[in-house]
Order: structure tokens, then sequence, then C-alpha cells
């Protein structure tokens, strides 16, 4: 990655700020060229966060970047505890994973994830419980489903006691993401 590599959006729209994400970038490519045992991992690039400017940098190009950049700390992660570990040790985490997971996904359809606190928008739970059935047809039937499709899933927003949590929701697929990443 290297300054500029975004196309920023018109003045009059809002996008990443440059600055951010140039340093963002540059200081995860440091590291990961440093090798193994860097302070950076996929998860923290997950949860990074820029500031929206006008003018700047396009969010579906550095969001695109980011997954890919998580993508990659993931293989490496995983090349990592393979070596040191074994395969079959591998698997053995990600199916606890897995079987984590797949508990939340057993529960009824509405019923999944808690409401959200007060008066805080949530999603829609239909939209959310298709997902879910999505994952449970990967997990039981083996139906293929990827890391790109439940990271880039959205989710209709809801008011009230119907609606499912946001945060609970995120932090599921976050983990689900993990899982997916981790057998991809």
């Amino acid at each position: 990655m290297s300054d500029g590599m975004f196309r920023t959006v018109s003045r009059l729209r809002s996008g990443y700020d440059p600055d951010e994400v140039d340093e963002f970038f540059d200081h995860a490519r440091q590291l990961y060229e440093q090798g193994p045992g860097t302070a950076l991992s996929a998860k923290d690039v997950r949860r990074v966060g820029f500031e929206m400017v006008r003018g700047g940098y396009a969010t579906a190009a550095v969001d695109a970047a980011l997954d890919r950049l998580e993508s990659a700390f993931v293989a490496r992660a995983r090349a990592e505890y393979v070596a040191q570990h074994g395969q079959q040790a591998w698997m053995g985490q990600l199916g606890e994973q897995a079987r984590t997971l797949y508990g939340r996904l057993g529960r009824p359809d509405g019923d999944r994830f808690a409401p959200p606190e007060g008066r805080e928008q949530g999603y829609e739970p239909a939209d959310v419980d298709e997902l879910c059935h999505r994952l449970v047809a990967y997990f039981d039937r083996g139906v293929p489903l990827t890391s790109g499709e439940v990271r880039s899933a959205t989710f209709r927003r809801r008011k009230g006691r119907d609606a499912y949590g946001e945060p609970a929701v995120d932090a599921f697929m976050a983990r689900a993401v993990e899982v997916l990443l981790g057998v991809e």
C-alpha cells in the first residue's frame, strides 16, 4: 500500500480521511513485512475506524482493502499456528469456535439476540435470521458461504424491543467471519 492508492470522492461527498488511511496501511504493511508475532492482528484490522471527511477516500475501496488485509493476517496466523501445533490442532480450534457459534444459531428466529438498549436502533430480525439460516446450512450441509458474504451482509434498521441489538449481532458476525476465514 502506498500514499494515494485509493481514489478520492468529490469534495461534495464524504469519504475516509486520506491521512488516517495512508498512515494505517503504511503501518500495517510494515508490521506484516516484519513477519510473525507482530502487534497487529486480523481482529485489529476489522475494528479499525476512520474519520469521514469531505473529499476523502472512497469507502468501498478502502473497506475492500481492509478485508484483504484481514484475510492476509488470518492466513499468516493460521500458517504460524499449523507450523507450531499441526493442522489437526488448528481444525480443533476452529471446531470449538464453530460449536460456540452454532449454539446461538440453534435459537428460534426472532430470539437469537437481545433487543437494543433503551431507545437505540437495532437490526431487523428477519434479515439477521436469514443470514443465520445460511450459516446453519454452511455448518450442517456444507452449503458454500464465504467470509466476504458475511462481511458484506446488510440488515435493515428497526427500532424497539422487536429489533436485535447491534453490538451482539456485530460481535457474532465478526466471530463467524473469523471461523470462515480460518477455513478459507
